[in-house]
């Protein structure tokens, strides 16, 4: 069997079998990316160009948006282009940047899912302090760190994931370089072991940001009821349910894709699982943000009616 020094190429899993069903994942797959491209896309030039939105909610939105658009840049395109080319492969090189890049935009989205309950939080529970305490300075250094955050673990974890030696062929039972399937290639236990520990200690980090979300929101939900007026207790649960049900998409796929037990993993499942959390939320992610929120609705409206006003010149 090949030893990692001497694979050139991995295999990615095949989505279809037949010729037909290949094409038609290609234009499934062309169809979510372009989603999620124009909903991101949209997001990110209406917060851009609207002054009015110009506030550190939409500023970490905005990061949010472009983390999403990396996110599903780095999987989905080798997707489409194997499915269209009918073949498996994908260089080393490649399989390494794209571990290394989403690992980065994924605990990057998660600092800044982070940081924005922190915003509601002051917003809402602290508001004569908002101006101090979320200053522009203050949002940048915030968001720099999340991002630097992200470039750091994401170096760490795919160094020690391709320092471990694979002897177990090279195909890879996923349609992206994931680092669980990469693991079942390793020679022995201990390695396996090895990165499981990091994998692990990846979780404890993200366990102890929802518990971070957890406690924002509590103390958000308790200054919310005691708000007499029921227009601003709709205003306050406005800006942060969106920011609840994407922290909830994101937590619950990705705990289960690394706690499922080994007796439910199969070939089948684990698609779906990944799909789940590496396609699914950067795609609806703009529509959970702009279903509730008058502002960004009226930014986007705002956006496709200039087409028309420069026609009308």
């Amino acid at each position: 069997m090949p030893n990692s020094s001497s694979i050139s190429e991995f295999l990615l899993l095949a989505l279809a079998d037949t010729r037909q069903l290949q094409l038609l994942h290609f234009w499934l797959l062309l169809g979510i990316y372009l989603a999620a491209l124009l909903g991101n896309g949209l997001i990110s030039t209406a917060v851009a160009c609207d002054h009015r939105l110009h506030s550190p909610m939409y500023f970490f939105l905005l990061n949010l948006a472009l983390l999403d658009l990396g996110c599903i840049s780095t999987t989905l395109p080798k997707a489409m282009a194997n499915a269209l080319w009918d073949t498996r492969a994908i260089s080393y090189a490649g399989c390494v940047a794209q571990v290394f890049f989403f690992l980065f935009v994924f605990s990057a989205e998660y600092s800044i899912l982070t940081i924005m309950s922190y915003d509601r939080y002051v917003a809402i529970c602290k508001p004569l302090h908002y101006g101090t305490l979320l200053g522009s300075r203050a949002c940048a250094t915030m968001a720099a760190a999340a991002w630097g955050t992200g470039i750091l673990y994401s170096l760490m974890h795919t160094v020690n994931t391709f320092s471990i030696p694979l002897c177990q062929g090279n195909a890879i039972n996923q349609f992206f370089c994931e680092i669980p399937q990469i693991l079942k290639l390793s020679c022995s236990e201990s390695d396996y072991l090895s990165e499981a520990g990091v994998i692990y200690f990846s979780l404890s980090l993200i366990f102890g940001c929802v518990v971070l979300i957890v406690v924002s929101y509590v103390q958000i939900f308790r200054a919310v009821l005691r708000m007499p007026s029921e227009q601003g207790r709709h205003k306050a649960f406005s800006t942060c349910l969106p920011h609840i049900f994407v922290v909830s998409l994101f937590v619950s796929t990705l705990m289960f894709a690394c706690l499922k037990p080994h007796s439910l993993s199969s070939t089948s499942l684990d698609l779906v699982v990944a799909v789940l959390y590496s396609v699914v939320p950067p795609t609806v992610n703009p529509l959970i943000y702009s279903m509730r929120n008058q502002e960004l609705r009226d930014a986007l409206r705002k956006l496709w009616e200039i087409p028309s006003y420069i026609r009308k010149y």
